[in-house]
């Protein structure tokens, strides 16, 4: 018996997983199986920007919030780094991500959701933001680029 895509959905892909594998291809559930495929690529973009919006997120911080801490700013940097790491291994591993048409999306999403996190952590006015994206992707992955830095107030 063949559990559906809607009664369990766990049961549902170990069949599937079980009927490719045997090559039952007339048991599958081709229009969901589809899905999921599709919503697999979407997850690995999401990954992709999700990172993406730490980095501009710590950046804004780094060149914006004169009143941080050492702490702060080293805490800031250190993410940058391994945010970075893991972009670049993403990369390595999903190559289609590099696509323009690609990058681009999870890039546009990335500098949204970087500013909204900036904005709320550091509660500083929106005007001290700039209105546009100052990074390119490139400078973004980039391990040796930091912004000008605004200096911590004492």
């Amino acid at each position: 018996m063949t559990t559906t895509y809607e009664q369990d959905f766990f049961t549902w892909t170990q069949e599937q997983a079980t009927y490719l594998k045997q090559g039952r291809l007339e048991l599958l559930d081709l229009e969901h199986l589809a899905e999921e495929v599709a919503d697999m690529g979407r997850s690995e973009r999401r990954e992709l920007a999700s990172r993406l919006a730490v980095i501009i997120t710590h950046l804004l911080k780094l060149q914006v919030q004169t009143q941080r801490t050492s702490a702060n700013e080293k805490s800031w940097r250190r993410s940058i780094i391994e945010q970075r790491r893991a972009v670049s291994s993403h990369l390595s591993e999903n190559a289609g991500l590099k696509n323009p048409l690609q990058s681009a999306s999870a890039f546009d999403t990335a500098w949204v959701d970087g500013l909204s996190v900036a904005l709320r952590e550091t509660g500083l006015d929106p005007d001290l933001f700039p209105e546009d994206n100052p990074y390119r992707l490139e400078q973004l992955l980039d391990p040796d680029f930091w912004p000008s830095v605004s200096s911590a107030a004492p």
